[in-house]
């Protein structure tokens, strides 16, 4: 089935829908420090593999729904890695395309599993801040700015 025409369809018939969980969470306890500004988008760099074996265990253990590790994923939180826009993109992208991967695998495992589908975590202007103002709310822009210029060219 189409992704659109899956998610309407899960709906339309009432189906229940588990979502994953504490993507953070699994990837502490299968060793990740993520005590860092990026949070779980930081395994994007230097485990991937790892984010989409966790995907496949929740597919595993009955969830229907995959969020991406892309909470945190902005193209100034990479830039304060030094990378560019275009490859802080691509890295959201890889966060799609990892979770695409566990829902492909685990569907050729079990065939009968779906509809299982990809969500986008995205998170607000404050989870890019990292100083947890995104839960208080308190957070602006500098005087000057625009909302236009924290989103990408």
């Amino acid at each position: 089935m189409p992704p659109l025409s899956s998610l309407s369809a899960a709906l339309e018939s009432g189906r229940t829908l588990t979502a994953d969980g504490a993507l953070a969470t699994e990837l502490e306890a299968r060793g990740c420090n993520l005590d860092d500004p990026l949070w779980s988008a930081k395994v994007l760099l230097e485990q991937p593999g790892l984010i989409r074996d966790v995907h496949r265990d929740y597919f595993a253990a009955g969830a229907n729904i995959a969020t991406t590790a892309s909470y945190q994923a902005t193209p100034r939180g990479f830039a304060a890695r030094g990378m560019a826009e275009e490859e802080a993109l691509d890295l959201v992208e890889l966060s799609v395309r990892l979770a695409d991967e566990a829902r492909r695998e685990h569907l050729m495992e079990h065939p009968d599993a779906g509809p299982l589908l990809v969500g986008g975590s995205v998170g607000p202007y404050g989870a890019y801040l990292a100083d947890g103002s995104e839960y208080r709310g308190d957070y602006s822009l500098a005087p000057g700015s625009s909302r236009s210029s924290m989103l990408p060219a």
